[in-house]
């Protein structure tokens, strides 16, 4: 008998008829993230779940499931922090992610994001959409030029190691970086710094791509934060709560570091009102993944992991 598969967000046409293909779909075509019920129901209804971001399977779901029919999360997208993978598999349920797909394109964003952040094209956006630019002139919105200046990647894995490469070969930036592990081959010329604080004196510019984990909550504080030279851009492209948010904004506030590029917020989709208000904030509804290539490339990536584990093989990206 077909298996029944749960699609908790509308995805890219041919990634639907793909799933469609191979198992008996229900898709639930509502944007949000699911509610506590939907998830309950999930669990108890399906055989399999293709869920993303903002469905967030706590303990608390897995605990109101005892006796689940799902057995697979199949997550649309690499990072899953928002599913508790302990409990899942407490619960005997397997999650895979996927990841690879999404390495070029977020790597993209990141590279936009220090450029952005770096030559103030949001501010200077702004004043010409508010019709208050007078003109050109030498003094008129400098910034930061980006040749010769230093990267701090903080984790040099698949999307770091992409960032750093763009920035290398690109922009002619040096590169340092901090890695819970040794890396043998960042790929372009690099050092690895023996702490983060290291890392965040050294850079110019730092780019955020470690994993989200409950060992990366809040890594990046007040402390990090201070360490930073006052010119200094922070930019995050990997999971909002990666950075203690309050922190950020009082020293953006205050002026102690020279911007920062977000892509992810710790409160999705909340953005608090202070970071908005921000003219030294570039603010972007995370897009790391917003090509129809890529979203298509994720989909299928986790049709065929649920696919695999259907037919009783491991899947390729479990978690």
């Amino acid at each position: 008998m077909t298996k029944t598969m749960l699609i908790t967000r509308p995805l890219p046409e041919r990634v639907l008829a793909e799933a469609r293909r191979r198992f008996d779909v229900t898709l639930r075509e509502n944007t949000l993230p699911m509610s506590r019920d939907e998830m309950v129901a999930s669990l108890r209804d399906h055989d399999l779940v293709l869920p993303t971001i903002g469905d967030r399977y706590s303990a608390e779901i897995f605990a109101a499931v005892p006796d689940p029919r799902a057995r697979l999360l199949a997550n649309f997208g690499v990072g899953y922090n928002h599913i508790d993978a302990a409990a899942a598999k407490a619960a005997g349920i397997v999650v895979t992610n996927t990841p690879g797909a999404v390495t070029e394109a977020t790597a993209d964003i990141g590279l936009m994001l220090i450029l952005m952040s770096a030559r103030r094209a949001g501010e200077g956006e702004r004043l010409v959409r508010a019709g208050r630019w007078e003109g050109w002139h030498p003094t008129q919105m400098l910034g930061l030029h980006l040749g010769g200046k230093t990267l701090g990647v903080i984790g040099m894995g698949r999307i770091g190691k992409a960032v750093a490469r763009r920035a290398h070969l690109g922009l002619g930036m040096e590169v340092v970086f901090h890695n819970r592990s040794a890396v043998e081959d960042a790929g372009v010329p690099a050092r690895q710094l023996g702490s983060l604080a290291e890392v965040m004196a050294a850079a110019d510019v730092v780019v955020l791509t470690v994993p989200a984990s409950p060992e990366t909550r809040h890594l990046i504080g007040a402390d990090e934060i201070a360490a930073m030279q006052p010119h200094a851009r922070l930019v995050n492209i990997s999971r909002g709560d990666v950075i203690d948010e309050a922190a950020l904004i009082e020293a953006l506030e205050a002026g102690r570091i020279g911007g920062a590029g977000l892509d992810v917020y710790e409160h999705e989709p909340e953005v608090p009102a202070r970071l908005r208000a921000l003219d030294n904030a570039v603010l972007l509804p995370h897009l790391g993944t917003a090509a129809l290539e890529v979203r298509e490339a994720m989909g299928f990536m986790a049709v065929e992991n649920a696919v695999a584990f259907a037919e009783g093989r491991e899947p390729p990206n479990a978690v």
